[in-house]
């Protein structure tokens, strides 16, 4: 195998028949000689159990799977996968075997002595179901299987490395947190200053670093990892993605993701109940999905009550032969009333110039959008009112920050426990400037630099679910 470095945050390792291993750094990188010390987990009666338990070096986890179906190949990853006997998992010696991620999970060698660790944790951004769980199990995780005892929680984001006060995080302290939504080491959007977040590092003594953020956040773990990568620092830097829109590439899913379509349920079942309750009513109900239409894809799949799912990833229009105006007329004389899901990111470009907020942007460096969901909701009351002379009877529900408040659910729970354990096993393996997440099915470490992606509108399951369903998406 032929190692490369396209830069210092990720290693290019390539191999036969394609292969290419997207390495993430290591603190022998930069610090050569590192001492090692056995992992504790060895004389753990919980894990010592277990056989082949750890993990070897030469592990990686295939971006994609190549799979077999109907005489043909198919390329598949995250929500692409279609789980059905009739897909076949194949290995064919001329088949490329593309992009790969170091597996995840404890050495048998680690490169931080239990005594010395001195870890702290930062929530940044929006809330999203799960944060508390994963601030539960990190701390857990370095007390319970690597004998760590100091970890900090850094309060309110970024700028509470410089600005505010720590939170000392004992299990004792995380032990019910799980159960309440939020984060109770608060958050906030911005406030990055990498120079004044590494002194603070520096100055504290802390050696392990656990972020929790969305694409903003992790842009600034990168550069917090450059910073201490620079300074010769032996400083472990570890992100857990956090994004409740689940657009993050190459991951199954995001933590918090399952909780949201699950939550969602319940404002579309409301507008549902509105909507068949009167004559022609219209239930419109706006969901998260500033880029990608995750949430109100999967939410409108999983509710068989919703008429028309409108998301960012297809445009549509209002008017004229095949816009939204005529689908609702026609579904209303056909049903008598309808539901529509929105996602908050669709649609922004019918908003007329004076409702653009333009190249407006938040703290976290996200564009800022308009109520889409009030917008649309506006513009059918006047359209059948004044046009069509319908009388009609429309409610707009957004649930948006009850479904981000709530905790995580079972599946969740489950998810956030084994993305902070990943995270906990890399640092302390000495492994630095990577995010944990699932692919295919593996957990696996990521280079900080990957970019949001969006609903495949060819994916196998989207469109024929679509059709089953009699339900009509942009």
């Amino acid at each position: 195998m032929e190692t490369g470095r396209s830069n210092s945050q990720m290693k290019l390792v390539s191999g036969d028949a394609g292969y290419l291993l997207e390495d993430v750094p290591h603190l022998t990188d930069y610090i050569p000689d590192i001492p090692t010390y056995p992992n504790p987990l060895r004389f753990n009666p919980a894990y010592s159990v277990v056989k082949q338990y750890f993990v070897d070096m030469d592990d990686t986890v295939a971006q994609k799977c190549v799979c077999w179906r109907l005489g043909r190949f198919y390329w598949f990853q995250g929500q692409d996968w279609l789980s059905h006997e009739a897909w076949k998992i194949v290995v064919h010696k001329d088949s490329p075997r593309g992009i790969h991620f170091r597996r995840a999970g404890p050495r048998q060698k680690v490169y931080f002595d239990s005594d010395e660790v001195h870890a702290c944790i930062v929530t940044c951004g929006g809330l999203c179901p799960g944060l508390n769980t994963v601030i539960r199990e990190l701390v857990c995780g370095l007390s319970h299987m690597y004998g760590v005892n100091k970890v900090l929680g850094i309060d309110g984001g970024y700028r509470g490395f410089y600005a505010k006060n720590t939170v000392t995080l004992t299990p004792k302290v995380v032990n019910d947190i799980h159960k309440r939504g939020g984060t109770i080491i608060g958050t906030s959007r911005g406030g990055h200053d990498t120079s004044k977040i590494v002194d603070s590092i520096q100055d504290r003594g802390i050696n392990q670093v656990y972020i929790i953020g969305g694409d903003g956040t992790q842009k600034g773990a990168a550069a917090i990892y450059e910073e201490i990568r620079k300074r010769g620092l032996k400083v472990a830097v570890a992100g857990i993605p956090k994004t409740i829109d689940n657009d993050i590439p190459v991951i199954d899913k995001s933590f918090g993701f399952d909780t949201a379509v699950e939550e969602a349920q319940r404002a579309i079942n409301a507008a549902h109940v509105e909507a068949e309750s009167t004559e022609n009513g219209v239930g419109v109900v706006k969901l998260m999905g500033r880029y990608s239409g995750f949430i109100a894809m999967y939410a409108t799949l999983a509710s068989r009550d919703v008429d028309c799912c409108l998301i960012p990833e297809s445009p549509f229009y209002l008017e004229g032969k095949g816009g939204l105006f005529e689908f609702i007329e026609k579904r209303l004389k056909e049903n008598g009333h309808m539901v529509i899901v929105i996602a908050e990111g669709a649609g922004q470009e019918l908003l007329s110039e004076r409702m653009q907020s333009g190249d407006q942007k938040d703290e976290s460096g996200n564009k800022l959008l308009r109520d889409v969901g009030l917008w649309i909701s506006h513009r059918i009351k006047d359209h059948f009112a004044n046009q069509r002379k319908m009388l009609l009877t429309l409610k707009y529900i957004d649930p948006t920050y009850m479904i981000r408040a709530i905790p995580s659910n079972a599946s969740d729970n489950v998810y956030c426990t084994l993305l902070a354990q990943s995270a906990v096993h890399g640092a302390m393996a000495g492994y630095t400037g990577f995010t944990s997440g699932l692919v295919n099915g593996r957990h696996t470490y990521i280079p900080f630099n990957l970019k949001s992606h969006h609903v495949n509108l060819r994916a196998a399951f989207y469109e024929p679910i679509c059709s089953g369903l009699n339900i009509a998406s942009t």
